[in-house]
C-alpha cells in the first residue's frame, strides 16, 4: 500500500539545488503539504537541514505563520521591539521607525492591547509591518497575506514593488497563482519534496494547473446538492472538439456538459460562474437568465456552453457548475471551482477582458 515503514523517515525537501542571483523575486507554488513552507523554513534558519546547507547573504526577515516571534502577553508595542530584536535590529533604530510600522498596519487605536486579543488579520498587519519596515536585504513571506483584508494585501503588494524597485530579493509562497505571475521574474514548482519546475511564471504555473490542479483540484472547490440531477463527466474543448486546458483570448471555448437525472424534473436551470485564480468573480449566468428553457429533463442528457470567443484576458480561471430548480428551492449538483483553465493572450494587451474597440479621427492631423 501507500504507508510507509514506522522508521523510515519522510522526507518534507529533498534535492533542492539552487541559486537566487541578489535583487529577484521568486513565487513558490504546489499542492497542499508539497514542501513549500519547508523550503521558506530553511532559508530563515527556523528549521535545520538533515543533510545540505543553505548559504544566505544579507539580512533576512521573514513572515512565515501567524504570529510567529510574538508573545501573546506582550501588547504590541512591546512585540515590535521583541520582533525586531530578534531580527537584529538596534532599540534606537525601530524607535525611529516605530511611527511608521504603526501606521502602516493601521493599528494606532490598539498598539498597547496585548496582542492574544488581536485578530488574525491584525497579526499579519503588525508583522508584515515590522517585517518590512526593519528594510531587510531578504524577505519571506508564507501564505498569510491571505489572511489580511483586500485594502491591505493592496498596500502590502506595493510594498513588494517598491521592494522590487530598491534591489531587495524576495521569496513567497501563495496559492494565488495570478499573482505569483504578475510580480516575480521566476517561480518554482514543489512536489513531494522535490523541486520539479523552475522558470518563467506563466509556464511554471501553466505546468501546475496541467499536472497537479485537475478537474476538482482547486484551492476552493466545493461539491454539494441533492443529486436527483448530476453531472457526469464534463469536458472543456478548443476548436477541434478536443479536450484542452489553455485558450486564447479571442479564440472559442465550448464546455460539454453530460448529467444524469435521476427522475423527471421539469425546466431545470443549468448555471456558470467563472472566477481568476485568485478567487475573484468573473462572470456568472444562467439558462434561465438567458432565456434558454428546458422543458424537462430525465435520464441521460447533455448541454454545451459556448463561451467563445473568449474575452477573458492572460491569467488562470477557475469554472464553476450548477443545476437546480426553476424555483431555486432545490440544489441538485453544485461544483465550485471545480475545472481549471488558462487563457493566453498572444497580443500584449492589458488587463482582465478584451473590448470591442476602434480608433478613429477627424480634423486634427487628418489629410483629408
Amino acid at each position: 500500500g501507500n504507508f510507509r515503514k514506522k522508521n523510515e523517515p519522510f522526507w518534507c525537501l529533498r534535492g533542492a539545488n539552487f541559486e537566487i542571483p541578489a535583487g529577484r523575486t521568486i513565487g513558490v507554488i504546489g499542492p497542499n503539504g508539497s514542501g513549500k513552507s519547508s523550503l521558506l523554513g530553511l532559508t530563515a534558519g527556523t528549521i535545520t537541514p538533515t543533510e545540505g546547507c543553505v548559504r544566505t547573504n544579507g539580512r533576512i526577515s521573514s513572515l512565515l505563520e501567524l504570529g510567529a516571534g510574538f508573545h501573546p502577553d506582550l501588547s504590541g508595542r512591546e512585540n515590535v521591539f521583541l520582533n525586531a530584536a530578534l531580527l537584529g535590529i538596534p532599540r534606537e533604530d525601530v524607535k525611529k521607525k516605530f511611527d511608521r510600522i504603526v501606521d502602516f498596519a493601521d493599528l494606532r487605536d490598539f498598539i498597547d492591547m496585548p496582542v492574544k486579543h488581536y485578530s488574525s488579520g491584525m497579526y499579519v498587519r503588525l508583522g508584515f509591518s515590522v517585517a518590512v519596515e526593519v528594510d531587510p536585504d531578504i524577505l519571506l513571506i508564507d501564505e498569510v497575506l491571505a489572511v489580511g483584508d483586500i485594502s491591505f494585501q493592496l498596500k502590502c503588494l506595493d510594498r513588494i514593488r517598491d521592494f522590487q524597485k530598491r534591489g531587495k530579493t524576495l521569496l513567497f509562497v501563495s496559492h494565488a497563482l495570478q499573482t505569483v505571475e504578475e510580480f516575480c521574474h521566476e517561480a518554482f514548482l514543489i512536489h513531494h519534496g522535490q523541486l520539479v519546475e523552475r522558470g518563467d511564471p506563466g509556464d511554471v504555473v501553466l505546468k501546475f494547473i496541467r499536472s497537479y490542479m485537475g478537474e476538482g483540484g482547486g484551492l476552493y472547490t466545493q461539491e454539494f446538492g441533492t443529486r436527483a440531477v448530476e453531472f457526469g463527466n464534463v469536458r472543456l474543448l478548443d476548436a477541434a472538439g478536443k479536450d484542452a486546458i489553455t485558450f486564447e483570448t479571442g479564440g472559442p471555448l465550448t464546455v460539454e456538459i453530460p448529467y444524469v437525472a435521476h427522475r423527471r424534473v421539469e425546466k431545470p436551470v443549468f448555471g456558470f460562474s467563472l472566477k481568476t485564480g485568485n478567487g475573484m468573480y468573473v462572470f456568472g449566468s444562467n439558462t434561465q437568465i438567458q432565456k434558454y428553457d428546458l422543458p424537462f429533463i430525465e435520464g441521460e442528457g447533455t448541454v454545451r456552453l459556448d463561451l467563445g470567443p473568449v474575452r477573458l484576458m492572460h491569467g488562470n480561471y477557475f469554472l464553476s457548475l450548477a443545476i437546480h430548480s426553476w424555483d431555486h428551492a432545490e440544489q441538485f449538483h453544485r461544483r465550485e471551482d471545480w475545472w481549471p483553465f488558462a487563457v493566453r493572450n498572444p497580443t500584449g494587451a492589458l488587463g482582465m477582458f478584451q473590448l470591442d474597440s476602434r480608433w478613429s479621427s477627424g480634423g486634427v492631423g487628418n489629410n483629408g
